[in-house]
């Protein structure tokens, strides 16, 4: 642990001396024809279907560089494997700043390893922007953190939803819980306990587990000994999967919740249906493989762009979330870089995302406004309800506001 905290803390006063002494005039990923960005995303391991977001990001990007770039300059993007593991994640973090010398580190995926990285980049002032991870954390502690700022509807404000649907709609609710154990989960859970306010003694059972578990199952097998009859799965990756395989392998029928980062419909379309059917989740971007986007000009804008700009792009890609969720972040990260003016710099970049008012984002639901200003940090705050039925999800309801207040 020493020798990690001597090792960042050299990297940042490497950063800075960059900055302030060998090169004081220019700002580091910006030249006259480039502006260079980094991630550190998992591209392999359990949680690699999640890395399709940076894929859609640098598809995205491919496409505004033939369109001129932003101000003529060409966007370079940098996606580095993690494996979901956030010693890894600090790793490429270092390079990123230090060796790729990027403008800032944009839309690194996972709660943990975006908190392992944080200090590092608010000490050295590198913007760690669109955060992809909802954890509440990411957006109410910028006064700590000044150079950082997620994206993604906050889970605690996705749980206290969940918690009112059920007040609402479900009678004589027994709630279990299945949630990972850090902040990603717990805020999940703490939002659901408050949203079901006076029927919160209606959770009767909660089983929290470890990122690094092989198995879930038995913590299923042990919630649903609790007869209850809704589930709520707070769960990613490989762990989501396994909850419905233990829920059908136990002939369990309770009303499912799956947490928004889990509910793509390239994972939902693999598990058992007798689980997976009349799920609900939430969402906010267009869902490629719902009937409802069919047709739609954003969907066809998002196919074209990744069948010409994407690698190795089949079939499935086309029809996958995690992809669009990539093209709606990157779309926001280029109206940033125009907001940040000609001559960007890592503060004015920072400015330019903390005084978002985006409207048309092509890749999310209509109506939605991706806002933000120096005291309100959760750019993306508006979502609808969704339910899982022959095999695709449906939008239902309007819009909801899921701002923490």
């Amino acid at each position: 642990m020493g020798v990690r905290v001597i090792f960042v803390c050299a990297v940042v006063a490497a950063v800075a001396v960059t900055s302030a002494g060998a090169r004081p005039v220019a700002t580091p990923g910006v030249s006259a024809t480039e502006i260079r960005l980094g991630s550190s995303v998992p591209l392999s391991g359990e949680a690699a279907i999640a890395g399709n977001v940076a894929r859609g990001i640098a598809a995205y990007f491919k496409y505004v560089n033939d369109k001129g770039g932003v101000f003529g300059r060409k966007i370079t993007f940098t996606y580095l494997d993690d494996g979901y593991d956030p010693g890894r994640a600090v790793n490429n973090t270092i390079r990123l700043i230090q060796q790729e010398q990027v403008l800032a580190v944009f839309s690194s995926l996972g709660t943990s390893n975006n908190l392992a990285v944080r200090k590092l980049l608010n000490d050295a002032k590198v913007p760690q922007l669109y955060v992809a991870s909802g954890a509440t954390t990411f957006g109410r502690d910028y006064k700590k953190y000044p150079w950082t700022l997620g994206y993604i509807p906050p889970y605690s404000e996705e749980g206290e939803l969940y918690g009112r649907y059920v007040v609402k709609n479900i009678k004589k609710p027994k709630i279990a819980v299945l949630y990972q154990n850090d902040d990603y989960g717990r805020d999940l859970l703490g939002g659901l306990k408050r949203g079901l306010g006076s029927k919160v003694k209606s959770i009767v059972a909660s089983v929290g587990y470890d990122p690094t578990s092989a198995d879930v199952q038995p913590q299923v097998t042990q919630l649903k000994a609790s007869k209850a009859n809704v589930l709520m799965v707070f769960a990613f990756g490989k762990f989501s999967l396994q909850a419905f395989n233990a829920v059908s392998r136990l002939a369990w029928k309770p009303q499912i919740f799956v947490n928004d980062v889990s509910s793509a419909s390239a994972l939902m379309a693999i598990v058992p249906q007798s689980a997976a059917n009349g799920a609900i989740s939430i969402v906010f971007g267009k869902d490629p493989a719902a009937p409802l986007w069919r047709n739609d000009k954003g969907i066809k804008l998002f196919q074209s762009i990744l069948r010409k700009y994407g690698s190795s792009v089949n079939s499935r890609d086309l029809q996958d979330g995690y992809f669009t969720t990539g093209m709606a972040t990157a779309y926001t990260m280029v109206d940033t870089l125009k907001k940040a003016g000609k001559n960007p710099t890592r503060q004015s970049v920072m400015n330019a995302a903390t005084h978002l008012d985006e409207k048309g984002n092509p890749f999310v639901l209509p109506g939605i406004v991706i806002h933000t200003t120096p005291s309100s940090r959760f750019p993306l705050t508006q979502v609808r309800l969704q339910r899982w039925s022959a095999n695709a999800w449906h939008p239902f309801g309007k819009l909801i506001t899921a701002r923490p207040g």
